[in-house]
């Protein structure tokens, strides 16, 4: 991946694991919350990430995001129902032939999630066991 999201940081673990994993990547962290981000960008100084755009953003919802995008990876990491409200700004922000990663929803919210994104033209590629799925889809 070259260019990666991480929608709902929170402590900023999964945008640090992605920029690991693929170091040339373009990476950036948002978050809903100031205090998260001011958070992240601690946790970034202790553990030596350089190079990751922290921003204050409810979902995609800034200038320097949507600039940034086509994504070629987008991680959201955050409850069912705000997965499903913003299904199309996410699923908008997903480069062709991209990946979306979905997670902090339960079994029960699967399939309604799924559903929400599946409607803006996502592709199911697997949804992990238990009762805190992940779900893995592929842009169109």
């Amino acid at each position: 991946f070259r260019n990666i999201i991480d929608i709902g940081t929170g402590t900023g673990l999964l945008a640090f694991a992605a920029m690991r994993l693929w170091p040339v990547a373009r990476a950036c962290a948002s978050d809903i919350d100031p205090v998260s981000i001011d958070v992240v960008r601690e946790n970034a100084a202790l553990n030596r990430v350089r190079g990751l755009q922290v921003v204050v953003a409810d979902g995609l919802a800034h200038r320097e995001l949507v600039a940034r995008a086509p994504y070629d990876l987008v991680i959201a990491n955050i409850l069912a129902q705000p997965l499903i409200d913003m299904a199309a700004m996410i699923a908008a922000s997903v480069a062709h032939g991209g990946s979306l990663i979905l997670a902090g929803l339960l079994d029960t919210q699967a399939a309604a999630v799924t559903r929400a994104y599946k409607q803006q033209g996502m592709r199911l590629m697997s949804q992990g066991p238990g009762e805190w799925p992940v779900l893995v889809m592929r842009g169109r």
